[in-house]
């Protein structure tokens, strides 16, 4: 009976030490805060060539804030946009202008934006890709046009994988 009851303990401190290390490591397909910085930094390059003031998300494939920037004077209600948009895009793995577009009155998935504590269908979230074609994160672009936060958001995500084309 005593060998088994320290078998068990073994067994038990083996699963909590297991259980300890996979809480610290970071998933293997998950943007690093360094490829993060990078694709905020290179987005922002951008919106500073379009002279558009954003903000600018970028999230974790677990849809995380991993960054984050509010440029100076943009719009205060943009902040949660530009975190949707880039929520929005790693939750379906999609650009949230494609994925409007489906949302569409008589589209196979109309309303879907009031799922998930709410959705942003329209341009500006483009997921982040890493070189092994593995979705790693997203990035979402708020306070200009639709089409200036569209192109923002692909400049920060091509800083990672020279990907998509405006």
């Amino acid at each position: 009976m005593n060998s088994l009851k320290h078998f068990k303990i073994c067994v038990i401190l083996i699963m909590v030490s297991l259980t300890s290390s996979l809480a610290n490591a970071q998933i293997s397909n998950d943007i690093t805060h360094n490829d993060a910085l990078k694709a905020l930094l290179t987005a922002k390059q951008k919106a500073e060539e379009l002279n558009v003031v954003v903000n600018i998300a970028i999230v974790d494939a677990g849809a995380n804030l991993k960054s984050f920037i509010r440029m100076d004077e943009s719009f205060l209600g943009s902040i949660d946009i530009a975190i949707k948009k880039a929520k929005t895009s790693r939750y379906f793995n999609i650009a949230t202008g494609d994925l409007g577009k489906l949302s569409q009155p008589g589209g196979i998935i109309y309303n879907i934006e009031h799922s998930n504590g709410g959705l942003i269908t329209f341009p500006g979230g483009i997921p982040i890709i890493n070189q092994n074609k593995n979705i790693i994160g997203a990035i979402g672009v708020s306070g200009g046009t639709i089409e200036q936060d569209r192109d923002i958001a692909i400049a920060g995500a091509n800083a990672i994988l020279n990907q998509l084309k405006n």
